[in-house]
Order: structure tokens, then C-alpha cells, then sequence
């Protein structure tokens, strides 16, 4: 016989960090340590280099760039980023986006409605800068 505290209990919930947390390997701290040093390589070496032809210090850098988030990838937290990317971009494809005469047709209403506002705000100001060098003199 099933107990009623067993039927009508509520499922445990797993916070989303707890579950990056165990799907790290234990080498994760070092896959960042290398992306900081990346990092770190990148802005010693541009400085260092100055002198250099912009062009190969920003070739440079993008290479250094793409080796960096390359091994970020590699971890928990880079792949649970890479997952939500591409979630996000799944979502983007299932968005309805406006026509040109609805977009045209809410552009022209905010600018009225900012015209209306400024016009607004610039009689209140005319009227309060009046009164006030009225009181002042």
C-alpha cells in the first residue's frame, strides 16, 4: 500500500546550477584557467606589440579569441551556454515579425507621440523659466 505523503508530495526541483555543477569535469577549473591566460596573452600581447601593423595584432587577437572560446566550450558552463544559443535561436525562427505597414505605422506613432511630448515639455518649461524670472526680476 502507497502511503498519501508519497502521492501528494511535489517533485524535487534541481536549480540549473546544481546541474551545470554536475555535468562539469573535474578539469573545468583548469579549461578557465587557460581561457584567463588566453585572455591575458591577447592584452599583453597588443600592448607589447604596438608598434606592429594593426592588422596583425587584430589577427592575432581573433585567433587568440577563437582558441579561447573554443576551450570554454569544452566546459560545464560553456556547453549549457552553447545549448541555451542555440535555444534562443529556435525561438527567434518561431517569432512573428511585423510587416513593413505595421512597423511604418507604430514608427510614425512613437514619433508623435515623442513630438507631442517634447512640444509638451518645452511650453512647460518656457512657462515655469517666465515665471520664475518674473518672481526674480
Amino acid at each position: 500500500m502507497v502511503s498519501k505523503r508519497k502521492l501528494y508530495s511535489k517533485p524535487r526541483l534541481t536549480s540549473v546550477n546544481a546541474k551545470i555543477a554536475s555535468e562539469g569535469s573535474k578539469f573545468d577549473t583548469v579549461k578557465w584557467l587557460v581561457v584567463v591566460l588566453l585572455v591575458a596573452a591577447g592584452v599583453v600581447g597588443n600592448s607589447m606589440y604596438a608598434e606592429q601593423s594593426l592588422l596583425y595584432r587584430v589577427i592575432a587577437l581573433l585567433v587568440l579569441a577563437l582558441v579561447a572560446g573554443f576551450v570554454a566550450l569544452q566546459t560545464g558552463k560553456g556547453r549549457a551556454f552553447f545549448t541555451l544559443f542555440k535555444e534562443a535561436k529556435n525561438e527567434v525562427r518561431k517569432v512573428v515579425w511585423p510587416t513593413r505597414q505595421e512597423t511604418l505605422q507604430t514608427t510614425a506613432m512613437v514619433v508623435v507621440v515623442v513630438l507631442l511630448i517634447g512640444l509638451m515639455l518645452w511650453g512647460l518649461d518656457s512657462l515655469l523659466g517666465w515665471i520664475v524670472s518674473s518672481i526674480i526680476g
